[in-house]
């Protein structure tokens, strides 16, 4: 009896074993697009580096994702371009594509993956959590933010030993003509909070255009800016272009930090570093 359906099992064993081949390959093998920085960020930490074939223009870490083809930024982004690409899997920011490109991948029934993008250390890790979930990675998740905490716990233990909380604002920056200061509810003011660091751009929320008036009045200690922001009005150098910067004791004292945009909003992996970075730099 047992011979006659020994090549029944047999099949069935090979089955199993070749689909779970199949699944394993097709796992290793998939082709994904992030839109969004911080989505490239987690997906990067995970350990799927690989498997991004394209991404957006805010995902600048890790570099070699600068390399790839770019399917651009928010508004300027297109399904038929995506599409062309022909992913198997697009990870998609919440509210950073237009919603009828969402809807024309839809239905193209492109497999979409949306998540919402964290503006606080704890948004950060359940960020992690919810893309580790979906590769079925809890373990490396957790790792992941076991080290986010780590980061914290450095960058309170400086913070301890520190008495200062120094005055800043921060400026975005597209030009000497185009300046905005940004105010509560902003990834600012999160991250100022994180350095203790006393923001002075209080009572709105998001960013303000600046004015010369309101710059000298709040006449911070410290001035923080994108990289790309000083890049754009010509380097430090050129920041004297911005009307009002130069009465302000920031300016005269050269008390002006730039750090990688990305790095400093993007509350990635890396957002514990990056608050230790922005609270030595104030403190020098």
């Amino acid at each position: 009896m047992l011979k006659r359906f020994l090549p029944l099992f047999t099949l069935i064993i090979a089955a199993c074993t070749a689909s779970s081949q199949k699944e394993e390959h097709s796992l290793t093998e998939r082709k994904i697009i992030t839109a969004g920085g911080t989505i490239t960020e987690v997906v990067h930490a995970l350990g799927y580096t690989d498997q991004i074939i394209a991404t957006d223009l805010t995902s600048t870490y890790p570099s070699s994702m600068q390399d790839l083809p770019s399917i651009g930024y928010r508004n300027q982004i297109k399904a038929e371009g995506i599409l062309a690409l022909g992913p198997d899997l697009v990870l998609i920011e919440e509210g950073y594509l237009n919603p009828d490109v969402v809807t024309q991948l839809k239905a193209a029934q492109t497999n979409i993956q949306v998540f919402t993008k964290p503006t606080s250390v704890e948004g950060t890790k359940k960020l992690v959590t919810d893309i580790s979930a979906f590769f079925e990675a809890e373990e490396k998740g957790m790792e992941i933010n076991a080290s986010i905490d780590a980061d914290i716990a450095d960058l309170n233990a400086y913070l301890e030993s520190q008495e200062s909380q120094p005055k800043a604002i921060f400026i975005m920056a597209r030009g000497p003509e185009t300046v905005f200061i940004a105010g509560d509810q902003t990834f600012a003011s999160e991250m100022f909070k994180l350095a203790k660091i006393k923001g002075i751009a209080t009572g709105f929320d998001e960013f303000a255009p600046m004015t010369p008036e309101s710059l000298v009045s709040m006449n911070p200690e410290f001035l923080v800016f994108f990289e790309s922001g000083i890049q754009s009005v010509g380097g430090k150098d050129g920041l004297v272009a911005i009307q009002g910067i130069d009465q302000t004791t920031a300016f005269k004292e050269d008390h002006i930090v730039a750090l990688d945009g990305q790095y400093l909003s993007g509350f990635g992996p890396r957002v514990g570093k990056a608050a230790l970075d922005l609270a030595k730099a104030v403190r020098q």
